[in-house]
């Protein structure tokens, strides 16, 4: 798919504040995703046949020891780095589904827009990077032209989320809701269902006799933080987890507040190629038996977004 393909169709990630560093605190760290070749891990993995659900995973994978995982590690609290490893709720995840499958997931940076790509030629195995379901991706449907762009892929969903407005601490030009953003600046990251949400109340906007939304996209979620903090824009649309986490940590909670309501909450989907269906039902394995055994739940309880919890590993629930 393009890089216009949004981050989260209809569907954005649960804000709650959660605990630990973030690449926004005092000063916001703006911290660039690459090119897909820095890592947050080794890609060294020792299988374990022994683990419950081992013997599920395609053999090249068992052998290897390693599941690699493309993502956006520069939204925290769901991944970010921190002392040169990838953390968050989806590194976690990835941690417990590992136990069960006996192999290592490792943790692969690249920007947001370039992760499906990735994906389809072979650079990892796996897109855990807080990306929705959608039918789009699940067809390879270009959302800006409706053309077919890609080959799709398959969802194993794991979360729940919906997006959120942030703005400046106090909301100094009275942001409440998405129609208060026409004929103003808002900057968001490039490639993400925020940029869809955006561009569709734009429309909406000129439709109802209002100035367009002026959009500035970005690479990755903390440059346009930036350019929110600097007061060069109103708003930053964010997944919720994220605006609630930003909105906590920057600058000991000084720097920006969320307002309204959630918008178009969905499901996280962790992204497989449509060819490797023995590796979706693995992970889908995986994700219904730490969920069964409480690992999940203490997970969310740790970064504090229970609200975004499932009850089972859903295959291509999205909408």
């Amino acid at each position: 798919m393009t890089a216009s393909t949004t981050r989260r169709t209809a569907v954005k990630r649960s804000r709650i504040a959660a605990v630990g560093a973030l690449a926004v605190a005092g000063t916001l760290l703006v911290t660039g995703c690459g090119d897909q070749t820095d890592k947050g891990g080794s890609d060294s993995g020792t299988s374990n046949s022994s683990a419950p659900l081992a013997s599920k995973l395609p053999a090249d994978i068992k052998k290897s020891g390693v599941v690699k995982v493309g993502s956006d590690i520069a939204y925290p609290p769901v991944e970010y780095m921190k002392d040169g490893k990838a953390v968050g709720i989806d590194p976690d995840i990835a941690d417990a589904l590992g136990k069960q499958l006996g192999v290592k997931f490792v943790f692969q940076n690249g920007k947001f827009a370039n992760l499906i790509v990735g994906l389809e030629s072979g650079r990892s195995h796996t897109i855990m990077s807080a990306m929705n379901d959608t039918k789009d991706r699940q067809n390879g449907i270009d959302s800006d032209t409706g053309k077919k762009a890609g080959k799709g892929v398959d969802f194993v969903d794991y979360f729940t989320a919906g997006t959120s407005i942030l703005v400046q601490k106090g909301n100094p030009k009275g942001i409440k809701s998405l129609d208060d953003l026409c004929g103003k600046v808002v900057a968001l990251q490039k490639g993400t269902t925020s940029e869809g949400i955006a561009q569709t109340q734009s429309k909406k906007c000129t439709s109802d006799g209002k100035k367009a939304i002026s959009l500035q996209t970005y690479d990755t979620d903390p440059e346009a933080l930036l350019r929110l903090k600097q007061g060069a824009s109103v708003a930053d649309l964010n997944d919720f987890p994220v605006a609630a986490y930003n909105a906590k940590t920057a600058s000991d909670g000084k720097d920006f507040e969320v307002v309204g309501e959630q918008i178009e909450a969905g499901p996280y989907g962790i992204a497989v190629s449509k060819d490797q269906t023995q590796l979706r039902d693995a992970l889908q394995a995986a994700m219904n038996a730490i969920i069964k055994n409480g690992e999940y739940q203490k997970i969310l309880q740790k970064w504090n977004v229970t609200q975004g919890a499932v009850t089972e590993a859903k295959i291509n629930g999205g909408s």
